[in-house]
């Protein structure tokens, strides 16, 4: 699929078909998550894959009963590791690189989804310590996003954005 194509065809997608995820389709996914950019190459995020059905149902719990993300075949769950890099950035690393790069991640996975003919949803909404027990993570690590895939069982019309105008400034505010 052409770049610019994956982003007018990506739209959040709440309700998926009763169908697998195919292994080689993660894979690709997450060999793209792999790929993306870091600050310094330190990767400070990682991700845990969720399939097993009662780990979705106790993430759709503490994401405050989003009850897709069960539904979904595949749950990716991003988290910041502010200690991967805090050696070299120190608390801007920690507090914002982590961030960013576990961001960046999900959202080369949101769109390698697309790119894939799957749907995806950014799920920012949940309860922090819930979902690092669901999954067994570390107290340093900082769920950032839960990213629920599959085969899409819905078509939402493209929303409005803002026009380029109020968005854009151009040398100043």
């Amino acid at each position: 699929m052409e770049f610019f194509s994956v982003l007018a065809q990506r739209h959040s997608i709440r309700a998926y078909a009763p169908r697998p995820l195919e292994e080689g389709k993660l894979l690709q996914i997450l060999e793209a998550v792999r790929s993306a950019p870091s600050a310094g190459n330190l990767q400070a995020y990682d991700i845990v894959v969720v399939t097993e059905p009662t780990k979705k149902e106790a993430l759709s719990r503490a994401a405050l009963g989003q009850e897709f993300v069960a539904q979904a075949p595949v749950v990716l769950v991003f988290f910041a590791n502010p200690e991967r890099n805090a050696w070299r950035y120190g608390r801007r690393g920690e507090e914002l690189y982590a961030l960013q790069d576990a961001t960046i991640a999900a959202t080369y996975a949101m769109l390698s989804a697309t790119a894939l003919g799957l749907g995806s949803v950014w799920v920012g909404a949940f309860r922090d310590e819930e979902v690092r027990q669901v999954v067994g993570a570390p107290l340093h690590a900082r769920p950032i996003a839960l990213l629920p895939l599959g085969y899409p069982g819905e078509r939402p019309s493209a929303t409005l954005r803002r026009s380029l105008e109020d968005l854009v400034h151009w040398n100043e505010w």
